[in-house]
């Protein structure tokens, strides 16, 4: 028999609360799953983790002789550095020309071997990591591990844990909140949620939404609606849906850098047209809001990528989107985080509205 592989695991199991505030702007029952609180400050952790570890296990578990090569708007590069740190490996990471500054230093303190800014998109600085620099990594020896950002299985499955823990958690949550079950009041011990009747999550390249249906598929949870949220100027899930073929954008103009995938991969787009998956698209004035406004009310602050879910609610949406939707309605926000983000950014955000 062979020696069985042990390694840590890169990412957790996260937090499912409920929103008071969000409860009483949507008028049912608001529950955020804190993906925020993964070891890098976004899902990405979990892709971006069990597909290194994935590849690890197929090539024999030696970490040290490992070397990961990522391209990234930021955080699929961050959760790439903490897992190869976690897992005693190296990392590499190269960010578009518009990845910030502030993010490029967070990749370097999270302890990147290299961090290379390259090509005005995703697209073009994944084309140089691939197609240039790994090759040249390759024919010096080094055991080059490529690890895409959301476009591989072993990311969705990795994704897919979101819905399995929602499914697991959400029942239980009748003992720590007072929630509205039509019928039954929530003081009965034996109380519990039944369904999820949405779950709201944004979309980039379209790794966590892929992730999230493939678990939910398993699960035969298809009665539960999936509002996949966009921003004018990164919306190429939405501009593909209403097309029915996949689109490339020619370029980013949202501020939501981090969702900036000019096309979104195929697994999305193909979930995207079923009647089950509403994809939305909302401005970077109402993501910047609802950024402040989360902050403020639910105090976590989080990147214009991750606040365009709850502006889906704040902007009153729901009831467009959630057919029946009431008082014992449950919608879960996929709270997924990211590190792009503080409060001068937020300052800068609101300085460049105010001046257009």
């Amino acid at each position: 028999m062979g020696s069985e592989i042990h390694m840590k695991i890169p990412y957790i199991e996260t937090p499912l609360i409920k929103s008071t505030t969000l409860s009483e702007a949507a008028g049912c029952n608001v529950f955020l799953k804190l993906e925020n609180l993964q070891p890098s400050g976004s899902f990405k952790s979990r892709g971006i983790g069990n597909y290194m570890v994935a590849k690890l296990t197929s090539q024999g578990g030696d970490a040290r002789k490992a070397h990961f090569y990522c391209s990234s708007g930021g955080n699929a590069g961050l959760a790439c550095v903490h897992a190869a740190i976690t897992l005693g490996s190296r990392a590499t990471i190269v960010v578009p020309l518009s990845t910030s500054p502030y993010m490029m230093d967070k990749l370097r303190q999270a302890g990147a071997t290299d961090v290379i800014q390259k090509g005005l998109s995703w697209q073009e600085a994944d084309d140089y990591l691939t197609g240039t620099l790994m090759e040249e990594a390759r024919a010096k020896g080094d055991v080059a591990i490529y690890v895409p950002p959301f476009n591989a299985q072993e990311v969705w499955d990795g994704n897919a844990g979101i819905s399995h823990e929602i499914a697991r958690q959400i029942p239980t949550l009748t003992k720590h909140y007072p929630v509205s079950i039509d019928g039954v009041s929530d003081d009965d011990a034996t109380a519990r949620i039944g369904n999820v009747d949405a779950i709201i999550c944004s979309v980039g390249g379209g790794g966590l939404l892929s992730g999230i249906m493939q678990g939910l598929d398993a699960l035969s949870m298809n009665q539960t609606r999936v509002i996949a949220v966009e921003t004018l100027g990164a919306d190429s899930l939405y501009q593909a849906v209403q097309k029915r073929e996949l689109v490339t954008l020619p370029a980013i103009t949202s501020l939501a850098t981090t969702l900036g995938a000019r096309t979104v991969c195929k697994r999305a787009f193909e979930y995207g047209l079923r009647e089950q998956v509403s994809p939305v698209v909302v401005s970077d004035a109402d993501a910047i809001a609802a950024c402040k406004r989360f902050a403020s009310e639910d105090r976590f602050l989080v990147e214009l990528s991750c606040a365009v879910c709850p502006a889906v609610v704040y902007g009153g949406k729901l009831k467009e989107l959630v057919p029946g939707l009431n008082r014992n309605s449950v919608i879960v926000i996929v709270i997924c985080g990211g590190a792009n983000i503080s409060y001068e950014i937020l300052e800068q955000y609101t300085a460049s509205q105010a001046s257009t």
